[in-house]
């Protein structure tokens, strides 16, 4: 069974914040979220993860509601359950509540079973200063590709 690729990023977390670490979590899904992720209707922009009662979710995804859903349609920006290692759920909340981390959700994909993936990272917010290095690198990058491309 052929499957296009679904790959929803969330481009401005790696401007807003500094990556201190990545994992790939599972997320708990009812089934016209999961059709209306393969369909690419998702979004991750603005959402962030937290912690309640020793549980990871993700709070603030969208996933819009499947066109050809009944009356059982799932709602739209709910909370959804991560799924990850016991071990890796107790360093992630001690890192959250001791050393004022967060966590943010980087990548949606469906993988190659079909089942849908959350790369998600533990991040510091970058400072006002930090954002325009960011922006100055870019810039010289830029710069440089162009001084190279007319060289050649």
């Amino acid at each position: 069974m052929k499957q296009n690729k679904i790959n929803i990023l969330n481009r401005k977390a790696k401007f807003e914040y500094e990556f201190i670490d990545k994992y790939t979590a599972g997320i708990k899904l009812v089934g016209t979220e999961i059709k209306a992720i393969r369909e690419g209707k998702a979004g991750i922009a603005e959402s962030f993860c937290e912690f309640n009662n020793n549980e990871l979710f993700v709070i603030n995804m969208n996933i819009e509601e499947y066109s050809h859903a009944t009356y059982f349609n799932h709602n739209p920006k709910s909370e959804r359950k991560l799924l990850l290692n016991k071990k890796e759920l107790k360093k992630l909340e001690k890192e959250v509540k001791n050393s004022g981390l967060t966590i943010i959700p980087t990548r949606l994909f469906v993988n190659d079973r079909g089942l849908a993936k959350l790369n998600i990272a533990l991040a510091r917010g970058k400072k006002m200063y930090d954002k325009r290095e960011t922006i100055k690198d870019r810039d010289n990058k830029r710069n440089l590709d162009r001084i190279k491309k007319d060289f050649r």
